[in-house]
């Protein structure tokens, strides 16, 4: 039986396309080398071989667990519960598209990478349920797109960086049950789109800053096993969905 001229023209535009439109899918799930040794690096240094989901690191890297990737690459990296430990690498803050960080609920220990700042991209900085010390790192207000940091449940100390207030995109902030001192700084103010404080159980002190009068989106404040030294501001008053523990 002939095919009409016209639909062999259409069948043979299918079949060049088809392979064109595979190879695409494949290059959005590859990453390059460089993102590839990254994840390696991470890998080994919070004792991969110890994960509950290990990576087969012979398989493409968008099948390794808890990786998504995006236009070849890497944008999110999920561990939460997965038996991490050992430190976060300071090459972590060379993922420059990477919007996802969550380590939470490991046993990590060690600093957060002062590189972590170079993540631009970030959205939700999640490492609560560590064992993670040190400072938090003094130019994490650099993470114009952060829009959670939960950190609560580790041992980091000295005070809360004023940088944090430079967080534009912020709804929930959660260091609860760390051993933070010093007062709350008043650029916490300027989070205008806030919802969520947790600041619960450190030892933070002083005056609880009236500039926390301006969180107008703020719901939940958790401030409860401080040292602070006087009662809530007044300007506190007008935040009429605010819970306070």
């Amino acid at each position: 039986m002939k095919i009409p001229s016209r639909n062999c023209s259409k069948v043979i535009i299918i079949m060049v396309l088809l392979p064109l439109f595979g190879l695409n899918l494949i290059a959005q799930d590859m990453v390059s080398e460089s993102e590839r040794r990254l994840l390696i690096d991470l890998y080994e240094t919070t004792n991969g071989k110890e994960w509950v989901h290990k990576w087969d690191q012979e398989s493409p890297v968008s099948d390794w667990y808890g990786i998504q990737v995006r236009n070849g690459n890497v944008a999110e990296i999920k561990l939460f519960r997965n038996n991490l430990g050992g430190q976060i690498p300071e090459s972590i803050g060379k993922f420059e598209h990477l919007t996802i960080l969550n380590l939470a609920f490991n046993n990590l220990i060690g600093e957060i990478p002062k590189s972590i700042k170079e993540l631009s991209q970030l959205k939700f900085l999640k490492v609560e349920m560590n064992q993670l010390s040190g400072r938090i790192p003094k130019d994490i207000g650099k993470l114009e797109n952060l829009g959670e940091f939960s950190a609560f449940n580790n041992f980091l100390y000295g005070k809360i960086p004023i940088s944090i207030g430079s967080l534009n995109n912020l709804k929930v902030l959660n260091l609860s049950s760390n051993n933070l001192w010093g007062e709350i700084p008043d650029s916490l103010g300027r989070l205008s789109k806030l919802e969520v404080l947790g600041l619960f159980e450190n030892s933070l002190n002083g005056a609880v800053p009236s500039a926390l009068g301006n969180l107008y989106s703020l719901r939940e404040l958790v401030l409860a096993n401080n040292n602070f030294g006087s009662e809530f501001p007044m300007e506190m008053s007008q935040l009429a969905n605010l819970r306070i523990f």
